[in-house]
């Protein structure tokens, strides 16, 4: 575990680190120069919320939801299948080291709360209650909302917690990731009064959530397995190339092709592109999608990707047996640009993330957008490495001469604007 998650170590003497945490805490917003530095994640984090002008002498965090919005919430929680696992790592443990476990939504809205009573009736006095949103820029510097905002496990002690009321506890966050995409769900946090801290509420947590993480797995199996089912009969009465699919575009099965993982997300409004067979038409069934042949003009696998950099917004559009056109968030452009770039040999994870961060330390983050934009794009997008289908050919404007590229930081875009034009990449 990266010494920087937690904040104490063992051994440490815990109420001298709380006066040095509440001196620097005092010295920072006075303008003084404290003692001693902030943690990394805590530093950036306070950074963050003073920006955002925060007021570290609030009472109670701005404008719950209400009660049918938190339901609403709770009933749409890709996380509400693995409350039975989280409660039975977390609950018990959290009553008995008074702490109390809270889960969250993406947003940073608490969905559940269970464990110690007193330490619930300390957190209604804070606000810390069902409803209540506990990003950064909603209450400061604290475990969830950093956790939220550098996806990444955090602990958080004291008056290392931006808003004065809240430097009697210790929390302890770690986001939960569908294992499917790499998308944020949400924030596992056991919190309770600042002297039960340990650094290892730090492993219990992160524990917990991987445990989460695999059962949701285990969830997403279970439906391709009952969707198969669906897909025995429908894929045997086809005479060419199809797949059933569930909504998210997992394959369940094919025929007449080979096996891939999975295609772009299915929608009734426009085929799909997949490598290595062409385009082909959806149609709903049980639990997902078949995709099928288009006869004559459906079959062949020849396709074009085209980026329109500087459209408002860019623009990937794919040419096939039809046309049609994906809008492009500004960093899907620059990491298609990127692997348009590479060719046949591709960009991982590590690649990507040093070319557009400059670092290797954003890893989720790119994996979390590579999924996303392979729900898009599916089978014209390949992994292990990343790269564009070999059998797609690919059009993109100069990055010395395109106003997106050159107004782009990424650092591999950076480097591309001395790279003369590449036609036809792929």
């Amino acid at each position: 575990m990266d010494e920087g998650v937690c904040a104490v170590r063992p051994g440490t003497d815990v109420r001298r680190h709380a006066r040095m945490l509440q001196r620097i805490h005092d010295a920072l917003l006075s303008g003084d120069r404290p003692p001693g530095d902030l943690r990394g994640p805590v530093a950036r984090s306070w950074e963050r919320v003073r920006a955002l002008g925060v007021d570290p002498d609030q009472e109670t965090p701005p404008g719950p939801v209400g009660p049918d919005e938190v339901e609403r919430r709770r009933e749409t929680s890709p996380l509400q299948p693995v409350l039975p696992e989280l409660r039975a790592a977390l609950t018990s443990v959290a009553d008995d080291a008074r702490h109390i476990m809270v889960i969250t939504d993406a947003d940073g809205v608490l969905l559940w709360r269970e464990g110690c009573a007193p330490v619930r009736h300390r957190a209604d006095r804070l606000g810390f209650t069902e409803g209540a949103a506990w990003s950064e820029g909603a209450v400061g510097s604290n475990a969830i909302g950093v956790a939220l905002a550098e996806d990444a496990p955090v602990q958080m002690f004291g008056a290392e917690h931006f808003v004065r009321t809240h430097h009697a506890w210790t929390c302890t966050a770690c986001p939960v990731h569908d294992p499917r995409t790499g998308e944020l769900l949400g924030v596992v946090d056991v919190s309770g009064p600042a002297e039960t801290v340990h650094p290892t509420t730090v492993a219990l947590v992160g524990t917990a959530v991987k445990l989460a993480e695999a059962s949701l797995w285990r969830h997403h199996e279970r439906r391709l397995d009952a969707l198969r089912s669906v897909a025995a009969p429908l894929l045997s009465r086809l005479s060419g190339p199809g797949l059933v699919v569930d909504d998210h575009g997992w394959v369940a099965a094919v025929t007449g092709m080979p096996s891939i993982d999975r295609v772009a997300v299915p929608r009734a409004d426009r085929p799909v592109a997949v490598h290595g067979v062409g385009v082909l038409l959806p149609e709903p069934v049980p639990g997902g999608w078949l995709l099928r042949g288009a006869g004559s003009n459906g079959s062949s696998s020849g396709l074009r990707l085209s980026l329109d950099l500087d459209g408002r917004p860019p623009r990937a559009i794919v040419d096939g047996a039809q046309r049609w056109v994906h809008p492009l968030s500004a960093r899907h452009a620059e990491v298609l640009t990127l692997l348009a770039f590479a060719g046949p040999r591709g960009m991982d994870a590590g690649a990507l993330s040093t070319a557009l961060y400059g670092d290797r330390d954003h890893l989720v983050t790119v994996r979390a957008e590579m999924s996303r934009l392979r729900r898009t794009l599916g089978g014209l997008l390949l992994a292990r490495p990343y790269r564009i289908a070999p059998d797609v050919a690919v059009e993109l404007p100069d990055p010395a001469t395109s106003a997106f590229l050159r107004a782009s930081a990424a650092p591999g875009i950076v480097r591309l604007r001395s790279v003369r034009p590449i036609s036809g990449c792929g």
